[in-house]
């Protein structure tokens, strides 16, 4: 019996360009397909489902009522009390997948990049409720608009590339972004200028040193753009013919479309403390003007104000995680389906963001945690995981390298869960207890099988340790019933036989057609096999001889074509 064979590899996340891919050719729902979905809700006594259960499932999915790319859907719909207990129709539940590009049809098919988001919620409440009672760390003191807020506020907000959205906690206060503002700087200063040109200004290697350290490179350069100097060398390169209110406008308007006019806005007060307390940051600049790193006719003292500027931009963590998750989706934002940053942009500046986005706690998050990820003194750190989601975690206790102590702490929890890590992929089938949320209820069940069906086909025992060492079942079987055992057995791989059955096959296992692999053995003629298998296998009937199985449905014929 032919088995193909299935990579046992587990489903590599979905990239963001993928997705919107998917979404810019309009993922029109075939009419037969929405019968499917159509059919999987209960039906009244006139053929139609309820409005309200198509909404709750879709919000189960992630995508909420609020969500401005369903809300003409759901604003068209009827309330189920004023349809006179009519529900939607065929043709209406038609209509209503084939809008949004398909994305109400993806929800309700569980064809988003998670699949089961409603576990998904469960596991971040739970690592919110775990660490919610660690008070760490202090605020931030230097800047007394930051010193005031409430230091056990805590917020966590996730977005995926296909627009499933989550919070929980204080995710609706608004807070300065702080050095958050510094990938987005720099990526506007590669889609300005071009990576040559932003580099002959910037360096791209942590400094190992302190944010604010007065050191420059070798060539008289910032280390690097996660860094207070090379954040100013950022401003110092955007938009220079423009006057500083424009260049500000510029990148506040780049903040509204990565959060996908979420809510941005300005915090005058901080920018006034930014400057009143800038004493580092001007010593930063006259360093790097004394090396000669500035463009020529940089005008240092506009640079330097622009930069406060920048830093006191005040967005919510509600807004951030849509910004992080614009950068998971390869530049383009899930939610409007804009194209902010290049692909290319992006990946320069998540690999940044990868080696100098925690201050010099760096090193040690990207060894434990491995992924991308900014933070700010005001307590907010933006984690980007590429072609999955954003999550922006807001909480102002900070350790003593300005890091919020929770953001931290929530940041290694989730991979601790879920195999996010950017090299997890390479310990498929170690027994770590991770969770894979890309995959669907069974997907990871079904892989198992099939990986082990087709190793037990060509009697590979490595695969087959390979398959057994994920934890799949040795007697698990397709949907005819034959089970590695039987497979093994039909092809006449004795060593294969003998290893199943040493690991706790099942020797009396039946298919469909009630054949054991000792049937099939025989059938096969694998005598060597038979006889292997014949003292384990147990006679229905005592002094009986094993009956021979009945033949199996033959094959419909291949089709030939005539040259």
């Amino acid at each position: 019996m032919a088995t193909t064979k299935r990579a046992a590899t587990s489903r590599g996340a979905q990239t963001g360009s993928a997705a919107t891919m998917r979404q810019d050719a309009g993922d029109r729902t075939p009419p037969d397909r929405c019968r499917s979905v159509f059919e999987t809700f209960k039906a009244d006594a006139q053929g139609c489902v309820s409005p309200l259960e198509v909404r709750a499932r879709v919000q189960k999915a992630g995508i909420g009522p609020h969500d401005a790319r369903v809300a003409q859907s759901w604003a068209a719909l009827p309330a189920e009390e004023d349809t006179d207990g009519r529900g939607l129709t065929l043709e209406q539940f038609s209509a209503l997948c084939q809008s949004n590009g398909g994305l109400i049809a993806r929800a309700l098919r569980g064809d988003l990049v998670i699949s089961d988001f409603v576990a998904l919620e469960s596991g971040i409440s739970e690592i919110h409720a775990r660490i919610k009672s660690d008070r760490r760390g202090e605020v931030a003191d230097y800047i007394p608009q930051l010193k005031r807020v409430d230091p056990d506020k805590f917020g966590i907000a996730l977005c995926t590339v296909d627009g499933q959205r989550f919070a929980i906690g204080e995710t609706a206060d608004a807070f300065p972004v702080q050095s958050v503002c510094k990938p987005i700087n720099y990526c506007l200063t590669l889609e300005e200028h071009g990576v040559e040109a932003v580099h002959r200004h910037i360096g791209r290697e942590p400094s190992g040193r302190g944010f604010n350290e007065l050191s420059l490179t070798s060539d008289g350069l910032p280390h690097n753009p996660m860094i207070n100097s090379g954040a100013i060398m950022s401003c110092s390169l955007l938009r220079r013919q423009d006057e500083i209110a424009d260049r500000f406008d510029y990148v506040a308007d780049t903040w509204h479309r990565l959060s996908g006019r979420g809510r941005v806005g300005f915090n005058n007060s901080v920018y006034l403390s930014e400057r009143r307390t800038a004493d580092r940051n001007f010593a930063l600049g006259y360093f790097m003007r004394e090396h000669g790193a500035f463009p020529d006719g940089t005008d240092l003292i506009e640079t330097l104000e622009f930069y406060f500027q920048c830093c006191s931009i005040e967005v919510d963590a509600e807004a951030l995680c849509v910004v992080a998750a614009t950068l998971a989706n390869a530049g383009i934002n899930p939610l409007t389906n804009e194209r902010v940053f290049s692909p290319g942009t992006v990946r320069h500046c998540l690999s940044l963001m990868s080696s100098c986005g925690m201050y010099d706690y760096s090193g040690e998050f990207a060894f434990t945690i491995g992924l991308p990820a900014k933070s700010g003194v005001s307590g907010g750190l933006m984690l980007v995981i590429p072609g999955v989601m954003g999550v922006c975690v807001w909480s102002p206790r900070l350790d003593p390298l300005g890091n919020s102590v929770r953001g931290v702490e929530f940041c290694k929890e989730l991979v601790a869960r879920y195999n996010f890590h950017v090299f997890d992929s390479l310990t498929v089938g170690e027994d770590n207890g991770k969770r894979d949320p890309r995959r669907k209820k069974n997907e990871a069940e079904i892989d198992g099988t099939m990986r082990l069906l087709w190793a037990a086909s060509q009697g590979d025992l490595q695969e087959l340790r390979a398959a057994l060492a994920t934890g799949t079942n040795g007697s698990a079987a397709d949907y005819d019933g034959p089970t590695a055992l039987h497979l093994a057995a039909s092809e006449g791989h004795l060593a294969a036989v003998r290893f199943l059955l040493d690991h706790g096959a099942d020797p009396g296992a039946k298919d469909r057609w009630g054949g054991t692999p000792l049937t099939d053995a025989k059938r096969g003629r694998h005598h060597s096999v038979a006889s292997f298998l014949q003292p384990h296998t147990v006679p229905s009937a005592p002094n009986r001889a094993w009956p021979t199985a009945p033949p199996r449905p033959a094959p419909p014929p291949a089709s030939t074509t005539t040259k």
